[in-house]
């Protein structure tokens, strides 16, 4: 009787694992994978396997995302949505997969993405979202991906990327930024600061290349000296329109300066890169202090060798004159000699 039952079980547990492939999809038990990619899915399967570790959606037609997407699917550790239509990625679209350690969203249509979108997933360690039309990230995620590795956002329409966002990654080994509409002004000074220490420690990045301004156009951010970045000034307030509002109402909030977002579209233009460089630095002028010392040392040692030269020479000179005149002078007392000796007595 008991192992009837266990055939029973059996038979329906077999039964549930086939009946719960989607009717376009390919399913594989052993490796728990679902493959459901250039089948023209315009939505996401809701009859998946509830035991699918990896999930193939690229190359169809899937335009949006809905909230709980993938609540059939809570196990799932690898989400491959490569080459569809995807535009509009609902806050919650990925709750639920606290497992996901691989998200592909290359080749799609988003332009921007909400820090909520990836709250849902602590263990993710690789996000690509290369080749979309992404205009500008979020500044913070609002929390730390300690286990992020690999971070992609190569072809997208990018001009700024805060500091701030690369900081809450900590784990990140490889960074690909290349192909963007980078603007190399003030703004992307911190960008230039966190790569030059992101590649001291051993990561590893692609090429920035600067696309406006002019100046720096086709340039590599890596490449432009940090003395040509000028500050990025304090947003101004007009004092006497602010006091003549605050004398009309009192209870009024004082108007806060306008924020700066990723994309630069408010950067004024005294922001810009300016082809003219600061004053040296410290470390130039310690620089300077130590080549011009060496240059007058060797100056110096130059002088008393040519002084010490002219006064041998003139030792030696005056020596061989001296020995000169001390044989002209002998054969002239000789002279004088012979002819006392030779006077009569």
């Amino acid at each position: 009787m008991k192992g009837d039952l266990l055939l029973l079980c059996g038979v329906i547990v077999l039964l549930q694992g086939v009946c719960g492939c989607p009717e376009k999809c390919r399913c594989h038990s052993s490796s728990h994978s679902v493959d459901c990619s250039q089948q023209g899915l315009a939505e996401i399967p809701s009859d998946l396997p509830p035991q699918t570790l990896t999930l193939h959606l690229q190359d169809n037609q899937i335009q949006q995302l809905p909230a709980f997407a993938f609540r059939s699917v809570p196990q799932l550790t690898t989400l491959n949505l490569c080459n569809n239509s995807l535009s509009n990625l609902a806050p919650g679209a990925f709750q639920g997969l606290h497992h996901l350690k691989v998200l592909n969203l290359t080749q799609n249509s988003l332009h921007s993405l909400e820090s909520r979108l990836f709250h849902s997933l602590p263990q993710l360690r690789e996000l690509d979202l290369s080749s979309n039309n992404i205009t500008h990230l979020p500044t913070s995620l609002g929390k730390v991906w300690e286990n992020l590795t690999v971070f992609a956002v190569q072809q997208n329409q990018l001009q700024q990327l805060d500091r701030a966002l690369l900081e809450s990654m900590p784990s990140v080994r490889l960074l690909f930024l290349k192909d963007n509409l980078w603007k190399c002004n003030c703004h992307l000074l911190s960008l230039k600061l966190w790569l030059e220490k992101f590649i001291y420690k051993g990561g590893i990045t692609d090429s920035v290349i600067c696309a406006s301004p002019d100046t720096w156009k086709g340039k590599e951010l890596l490449k432009i000296p940090h003395e040509l970045y000028q500050p990025c000034p304090f947003p101004s307030l007009d004092v006497g329109s602010l006091r003549g509002q605050q004398l009309g109402s009192a209870h009024q909030p004082v108007p806060k300066p306008p924020e700066s977002h990723s994309t630069g579209e408010r950067d004024h233009p005294e922001c810009e890169l300016k082809p003219k460089p600061r004053p040296a630095n410290l470390r130039h002028a310690v620089a300077t202090v130590i080549i011009t010392g060496v240059v007058c040392g060797i100056v110096c040692l130059m002088m008393l060798a040519a002084a010490i030269y002219g006064c041998t020479y003139a030792a030696v000179t005056a020596q061989y004159h001296g020995g000169r005149l001390a044989q002209t002078n002998e054969p002239v007392k000789m002279e004088g000699k012979e002819l006392y000796d030779s006077s009569p007595a």
